[in-house]
């Protein structure tokens, strides 16, 4: 009986005990419902305030002076549909005489713990008040005695697979908002992170109050760098530059006041993310004693003159600059940009090409730049060249009017967009299989224009004299002429709805790329004004990539091309074909390509209508050393197409219209040893070929990030 009333009374104890604590999936359900209601982005239709911040990154938090020292003052507003907006009135950067702008690009911190996803210094984290974070995070709640508000405690299932937070955060006992974090993380980046809210009792809401945020580079090989385009291959280092700004410890301190809710305060150009006051860098001392919490110590006063010291004495400001350029393919020269794409290239045509050019900079002029370049082929032995100059109309929308003459090659059924962004890399893949050319002699009139941040535009008017370096001939309406002149208007955009950008003075400046990416072109060519031909093409791709936390990515590419009227074989389309003309599979071995056919033989089919896609899923990395991770890439890719007329296309050989869909899946292997790696391909369907070694391309690749 004694026994009997021992577990009964245990029984009890552990009831109470079990009725007493909070229900984890309950609360954190009812968290995550009532974000709509607690979000102050759901529920407030307008709301700003300003905010003060100060990051230094040193080696030694007791030394005599920083690395790296910033102090920052801007008015942050969220309108519902313009998002947030920041307009900086006012930053210090010690020891720089010239503003440093990607240094405000860098996402330090994301604002709101309410987002799926969570970045600290461009690190990504599932977000601990999300559904993704209910997948991914173990809670634990308790009940404070002072209040009656949640302590809840996180930290991730599977931090190994997927990034996720360690810490607690504070619920309001009644509408469970977020009354405060604090975060702890010992990992690659050792990470402490503070963050309080203050209660707006007009709203019924919390915003931020302060935060702190102190990251230890711990054992991370990444560099603590606010700088762009820093450079590392093999053992080529830049030491000083290196000391500057990639420190062991960042600490970062925010304060926001001044806070204003549902109330209309316009903050000017709102449609960029970050945006200037005229005279930010010229603020007094007694703007920034408005502003700050506590007087700058000894130390942070030191640093202005030391790191001035510094960056004069080892010319830090050019060398930046340098480098950035170095980063997207040219090398500055004082108020010359050397373009690297020019200097060594190499094609069937031509064999090695050899070549010189670039551009101005800003210190030859702000508003006017000349370009030029000439280069020189050893097996056909002849010269190309172009020139041009550009003024710059507006520096607001980006408009830019120029003018160039080229006499050069140009690839048969090459269809180039011309808002496409510049891509940079070490040697073009496709560029040393490429077989079919034309010559050109090319005047061209360009206006640039950005008629929104996300919406760019540009309008070309060109004549073009084109000579062909092959048998070819064309039936032009009876006409059989093999030479010939094209007058073309050409229109393009591309929007890219989800980027930001920070608007400087002279430039506008991404500070996140999103997708989709959507571009379109349209071109028409005239019979007259000294033009032989009249057509249209029109063009239009979208571009998509998921980005995941797991760090595996998957790639979304969609293209349509349509022509009609007098179309030669040089402006039909080709699916970028990518297969040397060659018997073997080792014969055939070169380099992938990007967004190529890499089964597809040069030459092998054009269409005047055209569709192709592709899907590409990358895992994530293999992490099977520190200096080795390889990552596995799955590509499919499909394209269907037609032709009118193709016996107006005379000389040419024969070659197909892609009429029954063309299909090749395969996979590559990167960055194995020095960014090199290795591609197969496998062609099938409709266009299988009876020879089966010739629906195999065995290829290398090749990924190094500068």
């Amino acid at each position: 009986m004694r026994q009997f009333i021992i577990v009964y009374l245990l029984c009890l104890s552990f009831t109470a005990i079990a009725q007493n604590e909070p229900d984890v999936q309950r609360i954190i359900n009812q968290a995550i419902e009532n974000k709509v209601k607690n979000d102050p982005r759901e529920v407030l239709a307008s709301y700003t305030y300003d905010v003060y911040e100060k990051t230094v990154i040193t080696d030694s938090l007791n030394g005599s002076t920083h690395n790296f020292f910033s102090e920052k003052v801007s008015q942050l507003q969220f309108t519902g549909d313009q998002q947030f907006s920041e307009n900086i009135i006012g930053y210090q950067l010690a020891g720089f005489k010239n503003p440093r702008y990607e240094v405000f690009a860098v996402n330090v911190q994301s604002r709101s713990f309410y987002d799926d996803d969570f970045v600290i210094f461009n690190n990504r984290y599932a977000g601990i008040l999300s559904t993704r974070g209910m997948r991914n995070y173990n809670y634990s709640v308790t009940s404070s005695a002072v209040n009656g508000d949640y302590q809840v405690s996180f930290s991730p299932k599977k931090p190994k697979k997927i990034p996720g937070l360690t810490g607690t955060m504070t619920l309001d006992k009644n509408t469970l908002a977020i009354k405060g974090v604090q975060v702890r993380i010992t990992d690659k980046l050792n990470i402490i992170l503070n963050q309080e809210y203050t209660y707006i009792e007009d709203a019924n809401i919390y915003l931020p109050k302060q935060r702190e945020l102190f990251l230890d580079k711990g054992s991370e090989d990444r560099k603590l760098s606010f700088f762009k385009g820093r450079i590392s291959i093999g053992t080529i280092e830049n030491e000083v530059l290196e000391d500057m700004v990639t420190r062991k410890f960042l600490v970062a301190t925010t304060r926001m006041s001044n806070y204003n809710v549902n109330k209309e305060v316009t903050i000017p150009d709102s449609k960029y993310a970050i945006t200037f006051k005229e005279g930010a860098s010229e603020q007094p001392e007694s703007f920034w004693q408005n502003y700050r919490t506590t007087p700058l110590s000894s130390k942070d006063e030191r640093s202005f003159s030391e790191l001035e010291r510094i960056v004069n004495a080892e010319n830090i400001e050019r060398r930046l600059g340098t480098t950035n350029n170095f980063s997207i393919g040219y090398f500055s020269f004082d108020a010359f940009d050397f373009d690297l794409t020019y200097p060594v290239k190499f094609n069937n045509y031509e064999g090695l090409r050899l070549g010189l050019g670039g551009v101005t900079n800003e210190s030859f002029s702000k508003r006017f730049r000349i370009e030029g370049y000439a280069a020189y082929g050893f097996k056909d032995q002849d010269i190309k060249y172009g020139i041009g100059a550009g003024y710059l109309l507006d520096p607001d929308k980006g408009a830019w009017i120029s003018g160039t003459y080229n006499s050069d090659l140009e690839e048969v059924g090459n269809y180039a967009y011309l808002t496409d962004r510049r891509v940079y890399s070490l040697f073009e893949p496709r560029l040393v299989n490429i077989t079919q050319f034309y010559k050109h002699r090319t005047t061209r009139l360009n206006l640039e224009y950005r008629l929104t941040p996300q919406l760019l535009s540009e309008l070309q008017i060109a004549h073009r004299r084109l000579d062909q370096t092959t048998p070819y001939r064309y039936n032009n309406d009876g006409n059989i002429i093999r030479n010939y002149d094209i007058s073309e208007a050409t229109a393009s955009f591309r929007w890219s709805p989800s980027n930001k950008y920070l608007k400087t003075e002279n430039d506008i400046v991404p500070v996140y790329e999103g997708y989709p990416i959507i571009s379109g072109q349209v071109s028409q060519a005239i019979d007259g004004l000294g033009g032989d031909l009249a057509f249209t093409k029109l063009a239009a791709k979208v571009f998509y990539r998921v980005d995941r936390l797991n760090k595996s990515a998957t790639e979304f590419l969609v293209e349509g091309n349509v022509g009609f009227g007098d179309l030669p074989i040089t402006h039909l389309f080709h699916a970028f074909p990518n297969a040397p003309t060659k018997e073997t599979i080792l014969q055939r071995f070169s380099v992938a390509g990007v967004n190529s056919f890499e089964t597809m033989f040069f030459g092998e089919f054009f269409s005047d209508k055209l569709l192709t896609a592709q899907v590409k899923h990358r895992l994530a990395p293999f992490n099977i050393s520190k200096s080795f991770k390889p990552e596995l890439v799955f590509i499919s890719r499909f394209a269907i197409g037609d032709i009118s007329n193709p016996e107006d296309h005379l000389d040419i050989g024969e070659f197909g219209s892609l009429s029954k869909g063309y299909t090749e899946t395969g996979f590559e292997l990167n960055k194995l040893l020095f960014g090199f790696g290795t591609s197969l391909t496998y062609r099938y369907g409709a266009y299988h070929l009876p020879n089966w070694g010739d629906n195999i391309a065995f290829k290398f690749t090749f990924n190094l990030k500068l």
